[in-house]
């Protein structure tokens, strides 16, 4: 009697742990598992600025910013010029305003010397920076400005005529300085352009006596020949800042 009594509890606490167990489980929420799903945002692409070319030949008519003068010069020596007019891509952009600036480098020097011999300031033009902040290297000679030896078209386009043999330096003359086309600091001969006053023969004969310094004043206004095209977008007064 005792067994049939036990065996009757035991199954009476299995029978209640299992209707506890269930209630549990069927009081549970079920799990709700969400996708995550994960947006691509694409940059919008920002429009393709147009570039206009301006020629090899093409001349910027520049005014001198510092003296430059035979006697203190040194090679590597930096200076700069002003553009003073517009200059325009093939297609008649304006590309380059006035106010622009040009940075040239001292290449060779030579003071003057007894014999008559005048100082020469031999010049390059490396780089260009516009008003709004662009810069651009260039390779530009020095030249002169004398209107016989240029041609303007309908756009207004200066460009050099024949110019790839007149390359200047500047030389001594006349005390206000001049410059001599051709190669002068080897030797070469040229002749005395771009307004400047004097010459250098008149001291030739005078063996004992010095040559005058060439000297290049600030306001002296030459030419820049562009030896290789380069290529600009149209000139605006402010350049976009990007974020």
């Amino acid at each position: 009697m005792k067994g049939v009594i036990i065996k009757r509890v035991i199954m009476g606490v299995l029978a209640a742990m299992f209707v506890c167990g269930a209630g549990e489980t069927f009081a549970q929420k079920p799990t709700l598992h969400r996708r995550t799903t994960t947006r691509r945002t694409t940059a919008a692409r920002k429009p393709v600025e147009p570039v206009y070319s301006v020629p090899s030949g093409t001349m910027f008519r520049a005014r001198m910013n510092q003296t430059l003068n035979s006697k203190t010069a040194r090679v590597g020596q930096t200076f700069t010029a002003s553009v003073t007019e517009p200059v325009y891509s093939s297609n008649g952009v304006v590309v380059v305003p006035v106010g622009a600036t040009l940075t040239g480098r001292v290449n060779s020097v030579r003071p003057a010397d007894k014999g008559g011999q005048a100082g020469q300031i031999d010049v390059a033009f490396t780089r260009l920076n516009l008003p709004n902040g662009r810069t651009r290297f260039i390779n530009g000679s020095l030249t002169d400005l004398d209107a016989n030896k240029t041609r303007s078209d309908n756009e207004g386009t200066v460009t050099a005529r024949g110019i790839s043999h007149r390359k200047a330096v500047f030389i001594g003359g006349g005390g206000v300085g001049g410059v001599l086309l051709g190669g002068a600091i080897g030797g070469g001969k040229g002749a005395l352009i771009g307004g400047l006053l004097g010459a250098a023969g008149g001291y030739a004969g005078e063996r004992l006596t010095k040559g005058p310094d060439a000297e290049v004043r600030s306001g002296t206004e030459f030419g820049v020949f562009l030896n290789q095209s380069m290529s600009l977008p149209r000139f605006k007064e402010t350049v976009p800042v990007t974020p």
